[in-house]
């Protein structure tokens, strides 16, 4: 059947626009619009018939909808008005009745070179909004989204985050690394947590955050790091790996130098931030499954008499060792209990202080170096406590170093 033979059949249904008939043969051709392409069809039609010709009354399938991209246009302008950005997409919730109305025609006609409604919507209404902004359509990246709302006669406006790289250093003890709930309200606030509904004070998360909250005119912060240090171990040496999702920001422009230096400053010396370069989404994946290495330095009292020559041994016997570590009882409540295979890759003796061993340990990702320590009664095999035969323990912890995802081990 010829295209002219389908749009009268087309036709057959109902009155129907220029705009919905063209797009029942969108994907045929290029270089007209739908409502062209409806128009030659209308015409060819027509003539085809030798009939008087006749303009729609209306649209069955649209309602008209289609005759109103400029008024749309217009209330997406409106509605990101106080926004900063350069790149934006359309997207539109389609009535239930239009969706029917015109899978009806593709199923009863087995069309297969239809466009839907809403793809219409979104490029015209989104070539009139560039038109009226100066801004740039690009559905693949944009800053913002707009939703046209069209059984509620609204725009709902959908503002992308904005991510920033950098590595952290954490300089004081007692401080976790992101927000926590206080687990007796949960958030809500009680006298426990004294109604600010947190477990801590403060943390790392919430110190780099605000300044980027402040300065992006944004909603929220979230930090993704590369890996965690625990709440009483200091984050030192070249810092950890992270990267800040500012959620919903009204500006986007914002200098990461005079960034770094608001937050270093709000900060106090308890956290310091270097930040390298602006990011993206994928960088988020990508840092929360690195696997490189990581460099700590930890104080340890061992109970009990040993020689010099019991401890290097014991050193030489962890390193390079297999490490098979059952979920530690310290964090059982919340982690699956399973047995995990962690590598040392490295450990040194550095010397002593107050009669406490200083020892620098190199460990695959997810190795957990107090439980190598302990032991954690028996549940990490071996340990250093298993292998001297009396009990030892991590009485300070600093991570001086995590490898980066961009370096070689």
């Amino acid at each position: 059947m010829d295209v002219t033979d389908l749009a009268l059949r087309i036709l057959a249904y109902g009155e129907i626009c220029d705009s919905c008939l063209g797009r029942f043969f969108g994907k045929l051709s290029h270089g007209l619009s739908n409502r062209e392409r409806g128009r030659a069809l209308r015409i060819a039609v027509f003539l085809q018939e030798n009939r008087p010709f006749a303009e729609p009354a209306t649209c069955w399938i649209c309602g008209g909808l289609l005759s109103r991209v400029p008024e749309w246009a217009e209330r997406v302008t409106r509605a990101l008005q106080g926004l900063e950005y350069e790149k934006f997409a359309i997207g539109t919730r389609v009535p239930p009745l239009v969706a029917e109305s015109e899978e009806i025609v593709w199923s009863d006609l087995d069309l297969c070179h239809a466009e839907p409604l809403k793809s219409e919507m979104n490029r015209e209404v989104g070539k009139a909004v560039a038109r009226l902004t100066g801004k740039t359509a690009d559905p693949a990246s944009p800053d913002v989204v707009a939703i046209l709302d069209i059984p509620g006669e609204t725009v709902e406006v959908q503002v992308n985050p904005v991510f920033f790289c950098g590595r952290y250093c954490k300089l004081e003890r007692g401080l976790p690394q992101t927000h926590w709930d206080c687990r007796a309200c949960r958030g809500a606030g009680c006298e426990k947590c004294g109604f600010t509904g947190k477990q801590y004070p403060d943390s790392v998360e919430e110190i780099i955050g605000r300044p980027a909250i402040r300065l992006f005119s944004a909603e929220n912060a979230i930090l993704h790091g590369a890996g965690r240090e625990d709440i009483d171990a200091l984050m030192v040496g070249s810092g950890r790996p992270f990267v800040m999702e500012v959620v919903a920001p009204r500006i986007r422009s914002v200098d990461l130098r005079d960034l770094e230096d608001e937050i270093n400053r709000e900060a106090g010396g308890k956290v310091t931030v270097s930040i390298e370069r602006w990011g993206k989404r994928e960088d988020v994946e990508i840092i929360k499954s690195a696997k490189g290495y990581k460099k700590y330095r930890i104080l340890v009292e061992i109970e009990g008499s040993y020689t010099q020559d019991e401890l290097q041994s014991a050193i030489r016997a962890l390193k390079g060792a297999k490490v098979n570590q059952r979920t530690p009882l310290r964090v059982a409540h919340r982690r699956a209990d399973r047995v995990r295979e962690r590598r040392v890759i490295d450990i040194r003796a550095l010397g002593e202080e107050n009669g406490r061993v200083i020892l620098e340990i190199t460990g695959e990702a997810g190795l957990y170096i107090k439980e190598l320590v302990s032991g954690d009664q028996g549940r990490t095999q071996p340990s250093l406590s298993g292998i001297l035969g009396r009990p030892a323990r991590v009485c300070q912890l600093d991570v001086v170093y995590v490898q980066g995802n961009n370096e070689g081990e």
